[in-house]
């Protein structure tokens, strides 16, 4: 009894130092240990990701790969297999596991080092969370006080789905969906037994017991994984044999990008960042812009297309590096596989070696090392590049373009390998809603990784006779119609502040005499438009213009404003072009949708003006576009009306002096019929469709931009190089027309013009052609074709023309005219 009682004594003695040690302890690493409370409201780091409008991933950007799930998306075997290999006693304990505690003291004192850990899921999280991964007792410590009060503040399931979402399971994937990503590329639910078992063995240490760094050390660590699951009954017998058969069959999987939009992207970036700062990397927002990815995709290829086709007519520059001249010297394939493996791919141009040469063909070692022959089909089109206005004598045999040991570029062009390189040129191409001033669509240039300067939005580029159609708008302004007759003769005045004469010319410079309005556009005549801007007035043109948003210091105050002098980017000019497509309107453009938190709550909702014609006046709004700051946050606002800055009418007649653009007019039958200059574009095949060419001096930037129903594109070509000229190209003996289509001089037409046309043949394609809705205001006469004025006749000679009601004509061709022609420059307008 005297031993039991003493025995009792000493246990109770340890006991009480036990628990003075311990609050010892706690009173002592109590200044060091965090507010866990903060879990409650903890925000994973989590990428930012962005999307198309229809939730096509176009981006991620963040150092942590993190998809957040809920628990309750979580395979329940996962759960279990967690629970079986990590903490089997989880359900039970309060934070900490005595036993497991004990056994590691064990060790502890038998080895002098903390060489096993006693760590409860709640404690993995507790490190995870607020400590250091070291082994040392004071950590260790502070991780059971602390797992003891996360076990207070939340209750198991809680615990587990942050555990599940927080853990680091390598490869810069943390949590358990964006482990199921980046090996296996599946979600979640799509995973089997055996790849759960994968992930779910990957704490123990993420590094080297993932698949890719080892496969045998990850399948062993599988298989402890799913012993403890049988061990614990939660899988058959039957599950585990075939789960531990199972191949692992892993590879690195980046995020599954689904869209290529590179300059959308980095514009949802900048200005994410701008409004969230360097949070906006980890807080997991989705952004989604109001890009449309089948549009998007139908710009990418056009303007891709495009520029590489602008770029084979002017030649072949040669390859970019010669690695071996002498036969003896040739490199093992080995070594032009390594080589190749350090280079970069542009969009669909891949690096390649050549390695033989034969009459017309050759052989070169392209991507993966695969060995490619180059037929004469893909090769044909290599004449020598002499100068942007030059080109050499087509060539004849393989040798007269490559040589064994060149490096080279190489595309592959419907299931066929072709030659071809980078082009010196580059493009823009900018897709928008006229009606809500939404980006559909928008190409920043040639390649992001080759240049990331978004040329959409950035570069500020001459517009030439893009301008036109806000010159005759503001001609309508002032009383201008559609029949009124301009004298497309040449101009020779005197300009006393320079000292000079001014010349403008028609290009070609072929003049007609009186023209109707109608035909200047859709003719694009130089020396018509700029008697259009003489009869409005310099200054009063200048300030209409800014009802289209444009910039004032970007327009000079010169008449060559009249030629395209003035200077826009690609969204500027789709901007002004739309408010004629909708009828008068300005509309803002903008690329963000909305934005999401990781779980779906809306937090930002872009809040476009909307039109109506019955709304209250609009307020002010300044800067209309601002690449750094798309979109002013308005989403918690009523949708502002949309301003009207021209008359509907005004708009529509511009519309149609834009269809003759395409269309032209006339009777080709008796010798009256005429095209306009974007008359490529009637391949598209339908009606509602307008536009106008661009093309400033010396074809330095060429552009197009037409509209259709509900769409507005602009489309850009020029070099950086603000002195570079386009240039000309001549026949290419080795192909046919409808190889190369194009030759002479580069112009909007030309050069632009045919990726407007490709991308609105695929954004067009579902859409019905729409019939002509002339607004209220309008009335249709028939004139004289050539006079403009009325006519009594229904032949070849006559045809009916849109006015704006109280300016129709009142005299009939066989009266006199008066004051309708520009023979003298004093000679009224109107």
């Amino acid at each position: 009894m005297k031993f039991i009682k003493r025995l009792l004594i000493f246990a109770l003695v340890c006991t009480v130092l036990g628990v003075t040690t311990i609050f010892g302890f706690y009173l002592y690493v109590k200044p060091d240990l965090p507010d866990v409370a903060t879990l409650k409201d903890v925000e994973l780091q989590t990428p930012m990701q962005v999307y198309s409008a229809d939730g096509k991933l176009i981006s991620q950007f963040g150092e942590k790969r993190r998809i957040p799930v809920k628990l309750e998306d979580i395979p329940p075997q996962m759960i279990d297999a967690l629970i079986a290999t990590e903490d089997s006693r989880f359900y039970q304990h309060p934070g900490i596991d005595p036993i497991g505690i004990v056994r590691a003291a064990v060790v502890v004192a038998m080895s002098g080092s903390a060489k096993q850990g006693a760590s409860t899921i709640t404690q993995q999280l507790a490190r995870n969370f607020f400590l250091s991964n070291e082994k040392r007792i004071m950590r260790k410590i502070k991780e059971i006080f602390i797992a003891v009060h996360i076990e207070q503040l939340l209750n198991k399931d809680e615990i587990l789905e942050l555990y599940f979402n927080k853990v680091f399971l390598g490869y810069r994937a943390y949590g358990v969906g964006a482990a199921a990503q980046v090996y296996f590329g599946k979600t979640l639910d799509e995973l089997t037994l055996s790849e759960m078992a994968v992930i779910v063995g990957l704490p123990k240490a993420p590094s080297t017991m993932n698949p890719l760094y080892s496969l045998s050390r990850a399948t062993e660590r599988r298989n402890v994984v799913l012993a403890r699951m049988l061990k614990e009954g939660y899988i058959s017998q039957a599950e585990y044999s075939q789960a531990k058969n199972e191949p692992i069959v892993a590879r690195y999987h980046g995020a599954e990008i689904e869209l290529d939009a590179p300059y959308v992207a980095e514009m949802a970036r900048a200005w994410a960042v701008e409004h969230f700062g360097d949070d906006a990397y980890t807080s997991g927002i989705r952004i989604y812009t109001s890009v449309d990815s089948d549009m998007q995709r139908a710009a990418n290829d056009a303007a891709m297309d495009n520029i590489l086709a602008y770029d084979r007519r002017h030649g072949f520059r040669g390859p970019v590096a010669t690695l071996w001249q002498a036969a003896s010297d040739r490199w093992q394939h080995q070594r032009i596989v390594d080589y190749l493996a350090k280079q970069p791919s542009y969009g669909p141009l891949e690096p390649a070696i050549v390695t033989e040469v034969s009459d017309q063909s050759a052989l070169v070692v392209g991507p993966n090392g695969q060995e490619i022959t180059l037929d004469w089909a893909g090769m044909d089109w290599a004449r020598p590049y002499i100068t942007d206005n030059r080109q050499g004598p087509a060539p004849k045999h393989a040798s007269d373009i490559l040589q064994s040991g060149e490096q080279v570029w190489i595309r592959r062009v419907d299931d066929q390998w072709h030659l071809a390189q980078v082009p010196n040129a580059n493009t823009a191409l900018v897709s928008m809603s006229p009606t809500t001033g939404a980006i559909k669509a928008l190409v920043g240039g040639f390649n992001f990784v080759h240049s990331k300067f978004n040329r959409a939005t950035q570069s500020v580029r001459q517009v030439g006779s893009s301008i036109k159609p806000f010159i005759y708008s503001a001609a309508i302004h002032e009383g201008m119609t559609l029949a009124t007759l301009i004298n497309d003769a040449p101009i020779n005045r005197w300009d006393r502040s320079q000292g000079v004469a001014w010349r403008p010319k028609n290009s070609p410079p072929r003049y007609e005499g009186p023209l109707r309005a109608r035909l200047g556009l859709a003719q694009s005549k130089n020396v018509m438009a700029v008697r259009v801007l003489r009869r409005v007035g310099l200054d009063d043109t200048l300030d209409y213009l800014t009802r289209f948003g444009f910039k004032r210091d970007d327009l000079p105050r010169a008449e060559a404003i009249a030629l395209g002098a003035g200077s826009l980017t690609p969204v500027e000019m789709a901007q002004g072009f739309s408010v004629f497509a909708n009828g008068g309107y300005f509309m803002e453009p903008f690329i963000i949708d909305r934005i999401e938190t990781p779980f779906g709550e809306e937090i930002y909702r872009a809040n476009p003006s909307v039109i109506c014609d019955d709304c209250e006046k609009p307020m002010e709004k300044a800067d209309p576009f601002n690449e750094q700051n798309l979109l002013t946050d308005n989403s918690e606002e009523s949708p502002q009306p949309a301003k009207q800055v021209i008359d509907e009418q005004n708009a529509f007649l511009v519309r149609e002096m834009m269809q003759s653009n395409i269309w032209g007019g006339g009777d080709w039958r008796y010798g009256t019929g005429w095209n306009g200059t974007g008359w490529r574009a009637q391949a598209l095949k339908r009606r509602d469709i307008g536009g106008k060419t661009g093309t400033t001096n010396d074809s330095k930037d060429t552009w197009y931009t037409g509209y259709g129903p509900g769409i507005v594109t602009t489309v850009w070509v020029g070099f950086d190089d603000h002195s570079r000229e386009l240039g000309r190209t001549t026949r290419n003996s080795n192909l046919n027309d409808e190889q190369q289509p194009i030759r002479g001089a580069e112009s909007g037409a030309k050069t632009a013009g045919p990726a407007w046309i490709d991308f609105m043949q695929k954004a067009l394609a579902d859409v019905p052609e729409q019939s002509k809705v002339v607004p209220p205001g309008i009335v249709k006469v028939r004139i004289d074709r050539e006079t403009g004025l009325l006519t009594r006749k229904t032949d070849h000679t006559s045809m009916f023309e849109y006015f704006i009601k109280g300016t129709e004509p009142t005299e009939y061709v066989s009266s006199q005219p008066s004051g309708t022609i520009y023979e003298t420059e004093t000679e009224s307008l109107f």
